[in-house]
């Protein structure tokens, strides 16, 4: 089963448990998350402690094929991400305490 946690709901969760604002709250949340795209997008690594780490990693170019007509192709350059669970959510994943 799939749950989207949407910024409103984080939003609406500060202002249940904090007493913030809506607008406040909405602020908070987008301010966050522009702080968390401005580190990853400068190729820094995002630990988030007690949650997780988000890793960039650069990709180099490479050839790729089509599976379908066997034609090849350049795989442009690229930033992905490696996600890793602290040890915290871990533990609370498999249910340990």
């Amino acid at each position: 089963m799939t749950k989207t946690i949407t910024r409103a709901d984080i939003a609406d969760s500060l202002y249940n448990e904090l007493g913030f604002s809506h607008t406040e709250s909405l602020k908070l949340v987008d301010s966050i998350f522009a702080q968390m795209v401005e580190t990853l997008s400068a190729g820094e690594e995002l630990k988030l402690s007690g949650f997780a780490s988000f890793i960039p990693h650069h990709k180099k170019s490479r050839v790729g094929r089509n599976l379908r007509t066997g034609e090849q192709h350049e795989i442009t350059p690229r930033m992905v991400l490696s996600f890793k669970a602290s040890h915290l959510l871990k533990k609370a994943l498999l249910g340990k305490k």
